[in-house]
This record gives C-alpha cells, sequence and structure tokens, in this order.
C-alpha cells in the first residue's frame, strides 16, 4: 500500500522555510544571536505579560526546570524581569524589557521584508495558495499542541 507522501513533503517545507528564513535574518544580526527556545519564550510573554513560569512551560511543551533556565539566561542578558506574583509569593510573573520588545519588532520587521521580497517574485497563483494555506496550517499546528495536552 502506498503511502499519502503529503505529510513528509509539507514537514520538509514547512522545515526549509524555517531553517532558511533564520538563516537569512542571522545574517544581519548586531546582537549575540539568541536560541530558537528563547525567542518563543520572549514571544510568548510579549504576547502575555505577566505569564508564570509553569505556564509558559505549558504552553511552549517544555519542561518547567528548561523554561527556568531559559528564563535565568533572558533576565541575566536583560531581556527578562521576573517579578513575584502578588497571589503567590512562590510563584514569579514574566514581563518582556524595553530591549526585548525591540529586539523582537526588528526581527519581526527584517523577517517580513525578507519574505515580502521573496513572495513577491513568486507567480500570483503562489502567493494565492499560499494565502489560502495558513488557516489550515493554524488548525494543524492547534491540532499538535492540543496533542501534547492529552494525558
Amino acid at each position: 500500500m502506498d503511502q499519502d507522501p503529503l505529510p513528509e513533503e509539507l514537514a520538509g517545507a514547512l522545515v526549509g522555510v524555517h531553517r532558511l528564513t533564520r538563516r537569512r535574518l542571522r545574517a544581519g544580526l548586531t546582537a549575540p544571536r539568541l536560541r530558537g527556545a528563547e525567542v518563543e519564550l520572549l514571544r510568548l510573554v510579549e504576547a502575555r505579560p505577566g505569564i508564570g513560569i509553569s505556564e509558559a512551560a505549558k504552553e511552549l511543551c517544555l519542561a518547567g526546570n528548561s523554561v527556568s533556565t531559559l528564563v535565568n539566561h533572558l533576565v541575566r542578558d536583560g531581556y527578562l524581569v521576573r517579578e513575584t506574583d502578588p497571589a503567590d509569593r512562590r510563584a514569579a510573573r514574566l514581563l518582556p524589557t524595553d530591549a526585548a520588545l525591540k529586539r523582537l519588532r526588528d526581527w519581526q520587521e527584517r523577517r517580513a521584508a525578507l519574505l515580502d521580497r521573496h513572495l513577491a517574485e513568486l507567480p500570483e497563483a503562489d502567493r494565492e495558495a499560499l494565502r489560502a494555506a495558513v488557516p489550515a496550517l493554524r488548525r494543524l499546528a492547534e491540532s499538535l499542541r492540543q496533542e501534547g495536552e492529552t494525558p
């Protein structure tokens, strides 16, 4: 029985786009490079200021001690502030610093410009196909996230 090639083709294409985008953006960096998990955590904290470490770990599908290590690095480098949660003195709330917000904004602008240049080179039919695929890709990502939450 022939196996559907879509899963492998899709995974390969997504990984390729992600890897090449990261590499192209790294070329223009003046600050030390952040690891992928550090960027993911910063983006989460930007979207949900005050999020706790355990909630961030759950959202990122990482172990709590891994997120604690990331937090320690990002606090040390001036990208996160860790505050004591007034509702639970044992818990911490995470907030982005101005340096983190500036770095994320710069990265987002550079990423948008990079992809915009390359999308403009594609035929209109390809751009429309990619635009139409975005909602399905979001649903796929949500399905993958929910599988990780199932005990």
